[in-house]
């Protein structure tokens, strides 16, 4: 063997280096501004990446795809009104287009408000849509949370996602209330001085707070232009940054999806990103920011012309906050007034604190923490992408039905003036009724709704085992009734039995061998009482040996064709022969 040398120049060493250099870039996918782009930034493989992801089809996705829209739609209506608003309480004289009001004195920012809505040209119309799109963002970030809650995508690894949504929802509502407190009407003027109250109903330092807050006494001329810095820049920023790492988690974690055929927690069955699921996106945000300005042209909604501005001396009879701080109103109301005590010279306002200050981090807290309890307690370390169906984890739906029935006892709260004055009721009588439901309720509520569930799952358990209930009655020779029962097909079976029916966790010896005491068996007791109270009642679902047992004894039960009567008319005989036959044979 031999080896032979080509003896070449230098120069002539890397002469093949450019043509393929050339033919390298004539083979890139990308040509044109996109391959332009890719040159410089390397995103084409994040893009493929992003591309290629598979997102499940499921309605209930799309809650949360409205809270995005949603929040895109006020940010921005947002950045218009911003070209015009005043954040300045410096009294002015209004000589403004709106006549009722013309020579009264008022806030620089309530005059700016008014001359969005009167004097420039579709601003009334971008308030609407403003404040719309605001209530729609946060009932949808609620109405999504609970989607995630009773079906379990909180779950292992989405923990950290869960507690994003957590604090998002919070801050919207605080986001909610500060723009709502802007124009300086009377009626968001009245809320501020309520906020006021709050603050000082905090124990030894309230009183020092509120003059942080407020740059001095109330009303002071500092909180607007604070409530606006906080409204447009700082929770705004923490927002979006919370949204941006819950998608990318999402992405990260893949798209959770429903039990189904094909579906595992290894794969995701659905639409790629691109084209289909992004042109549905798209449209789908088309869709959600049209009825948001539909609903912004017909409803009028925060008419602060009609309220006037404000003024300390003076309250909006019937005044009620937006719908998402209600609950916190109605805990106030409920709350009664012999709370408040004085010990070493301090006022412990203890009537207006855990109602207005405590209750959004403890609520929020509680919500945040649930799915570190649930995984303590089922001791389940396993990744979870397939979701439950409510009625499969009966405990977890009832908790979650109980927390709604106690914050719709507090939103009722909050208008047990109205429902006096409208209803003809004492209102001292409507608040003793409402203290009683913040107890009663929830414990009905999640009793009656474990039943509901366990009583599902019961049925689910038949209908694998004894098949589709079909209406069709057949009596038998010896008289005997029997309604026709049509087997599944194995895509309805499966959703039926796919869940797990986890048993309780048994208690471990609290003294080992040695009569030495286990170091943990305090926490393995607790821990057992809550497994006990989560899984001691519960219906497995059906196993293919019982399956083949119920099919067995149908098989056997099963009449020949002939011994049986049909109860319907004689002229039906071709059709019930088909269900006999259905029937002898399976």
């Amino acid at each position: 063997m031999s080896t032979i040398h080509e003896s070449r120049p230098a120069d002539a060493l890397r002469a093949g280096d450019r043509q393929a250099d050339e033919r390298a870039s004539a083979q890139k996918p990308l040509g044109g501004i996109a391959g332009w782009m890719d040159d410089r930034l390397g995103a084409a493989k994040g893009v493929s990446f992003l591309a290629k992801k598979v997102f499940p089809d499921h309605w209930s996705f799309m809650l949360g795809e409205i809270a995005m829209y949603s929040m895109i739609v006020c940010l921005l209506t947002g950045a218009f009104l911003t070209f015009w608003f005043v954040p300045s309480a410096t009294p002015v004289v209004y000589d403004g287009s709106y006549v009722p009001l013309q020579g009264v004195t008022m806030s620089d920012a309530y005059r700016s408000t008014l001359g969005i809505s009167f004097d420039i040209r579709g601003g009334l119309l971008i308030r609407q849509i403003h404040h719309w799109a605001a209530l729609i963002f946060i009932v949808s970030v609620f109405v999504h949370m609970a989607r995630v809650f009773f079906t379990g995508a909180f779950r292992k690894p989405r923990e950290i996602n869960w507690v994003f949504g957590t604090i998002l929802s919070m801050l919207a509502c605080i986001e909610g209330f500060a723009g709502y407190s802007l124009p300086d009407d009377l009626l968001s003027g009245t809320g501020i001085r309520a906020m006021n109250g709050f603050v000082q109903s905090v124990p030894i330092i309230g009183s020092y707070m509120a003059y942080f807050i407020f740059g001095g006494a109330f009303p002071g001329e500092a909180i607007i232009p604070r409530l606006y810095s906080a409204h447009v820049l700082l929770i705004p920023a923490i927002l979006v940054g919370l949204f941006t790492a819950h998608i990318l988690l999402v992405f990260v974690h893949k798209h959770t999806q429903f039990p189904g055929p094909g579906r595992t927690n290894r794969n995701v069955v659905g639409y790629p990103l691109l084209p289909v699921y992004i042109a549905k996106a798209g449209g789908f945000f088309f869709i959600v920011f049209g009825v948001i300005a539909l609903i912004s042209a017909v409803v009028t909604i925060n008419p602060i012309w009609a309220y006037g501005p404000y003024d300390p001396s003076a309250i909006t009879a019937g005044s009620q906050p937006d719908w998402y701080m209600g609950f916190a109103d109605g805990a106030l109301r409920l709350l009664p007034g012999w709370l408040e005590f004085e010990t070493f010279g301090f006022t412990w306002s203890m009537n207006i604190f855990p109602g207005s200050i405590l209750l959004l981090p403890i609520m929020w807290g509680i919500i945040g923490a649930y799915p570190f309890v649930e995984s303590w307690v089922t001791g389940d370390k396993r990744e979870h992408h397939l979701l439950d169906r409510p009625r499969n984890a009966p405990t977890r739906t009832a908790i979650g039905v109980a927390g709604i029935s106690m914050y719709l006892v507090l939103f009722m709260a909050a208008g047990n003036d109205l429902m006096a004055i409208k209803l003809h009721l004492s209102i001292n009588d409507i608040t003793q009724v409402l203290r009683l439901l913040f107890f009663i309720a929830p414990p009905i509520s999640f009793w009656i709704t474990k039943r509901i569930c366990l009583s599902l799952q019961r049925a689910d358990r038949n209908k694998v085992l004894h098949g589709r209930e079909t209406g069709t009655i057949w009596r038998y020779a010896d008289g005997r009734f029997e309604e026709i029962h049509a087997p599944l097909t194995p895509e309805e079976r499966w959703v039926l039995v796919q869940h797990e029916a986890p048993a309780p966790l048994q208690l471990s010896a609290s003294k080992d061998a040695n009569g030495v005491d286990n170091p943990v068996a305090r926490k393995q007791r607790l821990r057992a009482k809550f497994s006990h109270f989560y899984f001691a009642d519960r219906v497995p679902p059906a196993t293919p040996a019982e399956l083949e047992a119920a099919h067995h004894e149908h098989d056997h039960t099963a009449a020949p064709t002939g011994e049986h009567e049909a109860i319907e008319a004689a002229g039906a005989g071709q059709e019930r022969e088909t269900i006999k036959a259905d029937k002898h044979h399976g």
